[in-house]
């Protein structure tokens, strides 16, 4: 049986079609013992969290367990979210957030955002055993490099890759991101 990752995208105006690239990118650098699944977010021009929410909960429960998950950009923040309200222990294996941005505090504080803020116990509230990477290139110009920290601060035992560059598509390969689950998920 093939292993399992959820890809989610980042939002806004064609970013499924951009993020394809990513999703394809670490497909290839899997293999085929792996399948990613890159599920088409609804609405990505507005990106509604709860609607975004019910979607990736309704695609995480029809795969079979256990997953690993990775987000780009928004997809990223929505996927830290979502693990600190719902509980999926026995789900998620590991979770990898490529370019994300931080929402309130220190990060971006933008007006009908403010519910994407993780609260200061979001460590704690990610399955104990899944292993969590965090990554973010220097020279991304869409989501400050400083977002990084941000998110290192509040995932204190995540594993942090600070990309010398890529941009904020990391140059559309994720060879990284694979390497890292191939060599540091434990799937159980």
């Amino acid at each position: 049986m093939k292993k399992q990752v959820l890809f989610i995208q980042g939002a806004g105006a064609g970013a499924y079609e951009e993020d394809n690239l990513l999703a394809e990118s670490l497909q290839h650098a899997l293999g085929a013992d792996y399948d990613v699944n890159f599920p088409q977010m609804p609405d990505e021009d507005n990106a509604p969290y709860e609607l975004w929410k019910r979607t990736i909960e309704k695609q995480l429960l029809a795969m079979q367990k256990p997953v690993v998950l990775v987000g780009h950009s928004a997809g990223g923040s929505y996927l830290a979210k979502i693990l600190t309200e719902v509980d999926f222990k026995e789900y998620v294996a590991g979770v990898s957030l490529i370019s994300a941005p931080c929402w309130g505090g220190e990060g971006w504080l933008y007006d009908g955002y403010e519910e994407l803020e993780l609260p200061a116990t979001a460590a704690s509230r990610v399955p104990a055993d899944a292993k969590i990477f965090l990554y973010h290139s220097r020279d991304d110009e869409t989501v400050p490099f400083t977002h990084l920290a941000l998110y290192a601060k509040l995932f204190t035992q995540a594993t942090v890759r600070a990309l010398a560059e890529g941009g904020h598509q990391v140059n559309n390969d994720l060879t990284v991101v694979a390497d890292d689950i191939l060599s540091e998920i434990e799937w159980r």
